[in-house]
């Protein structure tokens, strides 16, 4: 079967010349046939590139349709799909967009092998098998895939050997789960072996950022050691993951190759570890001062605000020559019982002395909120509110500046908040996973709220004492007034 070659436009890293082993799609988050996409960027898709490279590397024809980032209609992305007829096609399944997966799946050709992963399918695995949309399914990969989903590849059978793979037994109908003594060490590859990403398999990375550097996005570990309730990377909801962190040997090399190949100069570090574990924010630090790094490039990461309060002076200014520009933390909630309740190991004074001591020294600082936490009041919504003010107010004289970013609370299954929710018998699972996409644009009019388009998803139940309304009116007004302090800076 021939393929006309713009059926291609979209899907990166494919061989044209060759049938396509495996298609990865990462679906839109809702269908753009219905409201198209506003926003002009999207974050990479790391993991499916780290399979792509990976799997290529054994000489497998790889592709990515990332519909998400091209904002690409749910039917055009399944007749995409069928015209490209690749052998296998891979949906990382989230919460937010299982039903447009499921929808994706449904209208695959019945040649098209389903390979199914991502945190919904971690969560809920018998749950998505025994969906009917999803009766083309003949692996769902729980967890880390590199090496899996290779010897899939290879022979769908395989699946009988492999730990962590399941599929609905042909006869019984029911989950079964493969594995077999001596195959364990498929859970858990060792990240300093596995082939830096392929830039080709991503849509806007490198990228062009906004301060002219060519910016590229890295992962520098594996897995998270903190249980925050919400999170899909909670390590109770992962116990499968065991937590390792590269080498900054290979790191390092990643980065040298990334500028010497791309030109980038600015790197993103999105995992959870980099700068939340004091002892791989020395490593890393030692290692990028020998290098020189700071002498080339800027790079943002991720934070703990508690590991960063016992981070000395001297620490910080070290972290500062050695390049880095900005840090996320995720700060949540300005009210104390909130915090204790979705097990951040913070509090708001701590929260207030890491971003004053972090800008002072003349780093950046990103902080994520969420309003309207299960049980949380009004009086402390407004703590919230109160504490996004207080830090600017903190940090509008300090060399760094500080910037907040602000969302709904969203129940993930899994999560030690979701078990909470079920346990009280109030909600439904169909209830939890009714996610719906929130114009908070104005059909793409309201500038300020343009680049959090992708974001604003909802199951619109209301958890705590304010109304969903009211939680979306102090998001919207967070977010309009960072908008301008961006644009008058």
């Amino acid at each position: 079967m021939s393929v006309h070659r713009d059926t291609y436009s979209t899907v990166a890293g494919a061989d044209p010349a060759h049938p396509i082993d495996l298609l990865l799609v990462n679906a839109p988050l809702r269908d753009y046939a219905i409201r198209p996409r506003v926003n002009d960027f999207t974050l990479p898709v790391l993991g499916m590139a780290y399979l792509a490279t990976y799997a290529r590397q054994r000489g497998f024809n790889m592709a990515i349709l990332d519909a998400e980032a091209h904002g690409i209609p749910v039917a055009e992305v399944v007749a995409q799909i069928n015209a490209l007829q690749p052998r296998w096609v891979g949906l990382n399944l989230l919460a937010p967009t299982y039903e447009v997966s499921a929808t994706i799946a449904a209208g695959l050709d019945p040649g098209i092998k389903v390979m199914l992963g991502g945190h919904q399918a971690k969560a809920m695995p018998a749950e998505i098998l025994t969906d009917p949309r999803m009766r083309r399914t003949e692996a769902l990969v729980i967890g880390e895939g590199e090496t899996r989903v290779v010897e899939l590849l290879r022979d769908h059978r395989a699946r009988a050997d492999l730990p962590g793979v399941m599929w609905i037994d042909p006869i019984l109908k029911i989950p079964v789960t493969g594995g077999r003594p001596g195959m364990n060490h498929h859970l858990a590859p060792d990240i300093n072996t596995l082939p830096f990403v392929d830039r080709t398999y991503l849509v806007q990375d490198p990228r062009i950022a906004e301060d002219g550097r060519i910016e590229a996005n890295m992962v520098g570990a594996r897995g998270c050691p903190y249980d925050c309730s919400f999170c899909g990377a909670a390590v109770s909801a992962n116990p499968d993951v065991t937590i390792r962190v590269r080498t900054p040997d290979n790191i390092l090399r990643e980065m040298y190759e990334l500028r010497e190949q791309h030109g980038v100069t600015a790197f993103r570090f999105v995992d959870d570890l980099f700068l939340g574990v004091q002892r791989v924010i020395n490593q890393m630090s030692d290692a990028f001062a020998t290098a020189g790094v700071g002498s080339w490039a800027a790079w943002d990461a991720t934070g703990r605000i508690n590991v960063l309060d016992r981070t000395s002076d001297e620490g910080l200014d070290q972290l500062v020559a050695n390049g880095l520009r900005e840090v996320a933390l995720g700060i949540e909630s300005g009210s104390e019982r909130i915090l204790a309740h979705i097990d951040k190991r913070i509090h708001p004074d701590m929260i207030r002395n890491v971003v004053e001591r972090l800008t002072r020294h003349g780093i950046n600082v990103k902080g994520y909120f969420i309003l309207g936490f299960p049980t949380e009041t009004a009086d402390e919504l407004k703590a919230t509110v109160r504490l996004v003010h207080d830090l600017w107010e903190i940090t509008d004289r300090q060399p760094g500046r500080f910037r907040a970013s602000v969302f709904e609370f969203r129940p993930y299954p899994g999560t030690p908040e979701w078990t909470r929710l079920m346990a009280t018998s109030r909600y439904t699972a169909k209830q939890l996973l009714a996610y719906g996409a929130v114009d908070l644009t104005d059909d793409g009019v309201d500038e300020a709220m343009r680049g959090r388009d992708e974001f604003n998803f909802s199951v619109g139940i209301q958890f705590g004492d304010v109304p969903v309304t009211e939680v979306r009116q102090h998001l919207a007004a967070l977010s309009r007034k960072q908008h301008a302090r961006l644009v008058t800076a």
